[in-house]
């Protein structure tokens, strides 16, 4: 495959940057917008996601306040008045983008640790979704901490998980938010979530230099 368009990728960022600006998060899951739905007592059906997500996509003067909206799988298929999500937020000046990951399961071997699954099929589901009109990608991992974690093979794990993700991202032409994400649950102290997510980013940066990923 041929090297990333770095002009286009830098351009990409550039807009997503915008002052006063910042990316709409609308990449819940089934279960999520489910029970944000049932709370209240909408039923969580493909017609009543996309008219919700619809309703927030073309609402007047949202270009002004947000650069990029991150989609669900189910969302970047879908259409509003004719007109595909994707093509519709890029006509009201917003950067279509979708989330990647497959979420956050048990890591094997490491209790109470969890890793972020995503990367089999990824090469190819990034070109379709670059085709369909997303123009950058998030993936998250999960890092909590507790008595004994995170571990170091846990960090790792998904500093590596991360850096492949972003890696192939950039290959498909699409600009990687890469999130990894310290949980703030538990009873540790400010200075324990300070250490934590210092070694967490300082693997994910070493993580990402080592794949060649473009910073």
């Amino acid at each position: 495959m041929q090297a990333p368009d770095m002009l286009t990728l830098t351009a990409t960022v550039s807009a997503l940057l915008g002052s006063g600006k910042g990316i709409l998060a609308a990449d819940e899951s089934f279960p999520t917008i489910e029970q944000r739905f049932k709370a209240l007592g909408i039923a969580s059906t493909e017609e009543n996601r996309r008219g919700y997500r619809g309703m927030l996509f073309t609402t007047p003067g949202l270009s002004e306040f947000i650069s990029g909206v991150i989609l669900f799988d189910e969302t970047i298929r879908q259409k509003i008045g004719g007109v595909s999500i994707p093509e519709t937020l890029a006509q009201h000046g917003i950067i279509p983008g979708i989330k990647v990951d497959k979420g956050a399961v048990a890591l094997a071997n490491f209790a109470g640790e969890k890793m972020t699954q995503g990367l089999d099929g990824l090469r190819d589901r990034l070109a379709a979704y670059r085709e369909l009109g997303a123009r950058f990608t998030k993936w998250r991992a999960v890092i909590a901490i507790g008595a004994s974690i995170p571990t170091r093979a846990c960090i790792a794990a998904n500093a590596r998980a991360l850096a492949l993700f972003a890696a192939r991202s950039q290959e498909a032409g699409l600009v990687p938010i890469v999130e990894p994400e310290v949980l703030m649950d538990g009873d540790h102290t400010l200075a324990r979530c300070e250490e934590i997510t210092r070694a967490t980013l300082e693997c994910v940066f070493g993580a990402l230099s080592e794949h060649r990923v473009a910073l």
